[in-house]
């Protein structure tokens, strides 16, 4: 199982707090050795405000009661930093605080700087503790209290580097706090000032959008419109060729999301496309079930690689929730490829590769071709779907003829017209309307 995890390729690409998360869930499904895990907790949180629970953590891992006299100390400095930092942001957060005063801001941040120095004694040292303020909050903990006090910071900043800086702070805490509206609304305002702003190297915008595939994967698996929302960020161009040249394994989320989607089933052939490219690079079983299915159309493959998936997606922590969606629907566009190929289907043959029970197999593969409009006939004697060749009705292709026809007429007449026009430059006599024109004229007509 380990194979399949990718919390080690994630991690870097994650804040400390986002990743935690992750670590918890490894300690709970032991896919690694529990004191290896543990160890990996302690030392993700060690350079964070939260102390106590660091402290509780330690305490498991070496079996002891009492901690080291510098957890104290710390715990000391941390709290002596907070209420330090509350005091000097105290004038500055009752101002903005005061609904007269939000109500009179501005967009322009040169201008609210300006009405709050001028009218209410607030400096830009002020602001720039509201940054220090809400760090000093996320590093604790207190995830509500940092999205506050990081939003007033991103209104007021006029430095674009400390304010991109508070919006991904901010989205963190929304992440952390669950609050998962928010969330979604920031993550989606962060994409566009990323991919608006001018980054010194285009190796700094491409790492700005690494992180934010990675930290939208909390948003996008916890909101109702979530599994569109992946799919629309992550088949971006820009956002594509970031998955390509920096982390491939993105994939799998993509994928899955397509795949528990049928409303983006129209990607499906963008995502094969992808998954070709990126193949050399890497392939989990989500990745090669699709590769199975859709470019070598090899079904005893794809079969293998979907019970595959099933371990991989149980043991993934943004995807554990969703595996009977992804296998339903798996099934759907395993059925789907399969009938579109073959003639005579033996269901007893489709239902074992689908890993499904007898009857249970052939009651959804009549349920399949009901709802999907399959022109099949079931022969229950002979335990065969017998699928009735499609062609296009004589009408619709002479629909198609007349429409190529009709192209090609406007593409003639316009060469003659650039013709004609060239003539005239040149002094040459204007000709009569060419049988052409008019042949073109009763062709558009009779359409």
């Amino acid at each position: 199982m380990a194979d399949y995890d990718l919390t080690l390729r994630m991690i870097p690409s994650m804040d400390r707090q986002l990743a935690f998360p992750l670590l918890e869930f490894l300690s709970s499904r032991k896919i690694y050795n529990p004191k290896d895990v543990l160890k990996a907790q302690v030392d993700l949180l060690s350079n964070t405000g939260m102390v106590d629970y660091t402290g509780e953590l330690y305490k498991l891992l070496h079996e002891v009661d009492e901690l080291p006299a510098e957890f104290e100390e710390k715990r000391k400095k941390v709290i002596n930093d907070l209420l330090e930092s509350e005091q000097k942001t105290k004038h500055i957060r009752e101002v903005i605080e005061n609904p007269e005063v939000a109500g009179s801001l501005r967009q322009d941040k040169l201008q609210n700087m300006k009405l709050l120095r001028d009218n209410y004694q607030c400096t830009p040292e002020m602001v720039l503790e509201l940054y220090n303020f809400g760090q000093l909050q996320y590093s604790s903990g207190n995830y509500g209290a940092s999205a506050d006090i990081l939003l007033h910071f991103s209104i007021l900043s006029t430095d674009p580097e400390l304010t991109l800086s508070a919006m991904w702070g901010k989205l963190a805490s929304e992440i952390l706090f669950g609050n998962w509206e928010i969330a979604y609304s920031d993550l989606l305002k962060l994409r566009e000032t990323i991919d608006k702003t001018h980054f010194k190297t285009p190796t700094e915008q491409l790492q700005q959008r690494v992180w934010l595939l990675h930290w939208s994967l909390f948003v996008f698996f916890n909101h109702p419109k979530g599994r569109d929302g992946i799919v629309e960020t992550f088949m971006m161009q820009h956002y594509v060729s970031t998955i390509q040249n920096a982390c491939p394994w993105m994939l799998r989320y993509l994928a899955a999301a397509i795949v528990t989607n049928r409303k983006k089933r129209s990607m499906m052939q963008d995502l094969v496309k992808v998954i070709e490219q990126v193949a050399y690079m890497y392939r989990d079983p989500v990745t090669e079930f699709i590769e199975a299915l859709y470019v070598d159309f090899d079904f005893d493959r794809a079969a293998k690689k979907l019970e595959e998936c099933e371990t991989a997606l149980e043991n993934d922590f943004f995807l554990t929730h969703a595996v009977d969606d992804f296998v339903e629907n798996a099934r759907f566009f395993f059925a789907e490829v399969y009938c579109r190929i073959h003639k005579r289907i033996d269901m007893t043959s489709l239902t074992k590769r689908l890993n499904m029970k007898q009857e249970d197999g052939k009651k959804w593969i009549v349920k399949l071709i009901r709802e999907s409009r399959m022109d099949a006939k079931v022969d229950f004697k002979e335990n065969t779907v017998i699928m009735n060749p499609t062609y296009n009705p004589v009408y619709q292709q002479v629909i198609e003829r007349t429409r190529a026809l009709v192209f090609r007429s406007q593409v003639l007449n316009g060469a003659i017209d650039k013709r004609g026009n060239s003539a005239n430059k040149k002094g040459e006599s204007k000709s009569k309307p060419r049988p052409a024109r008019r042949h073109n004229d009763n062709a558009i007509a009779a359409q």
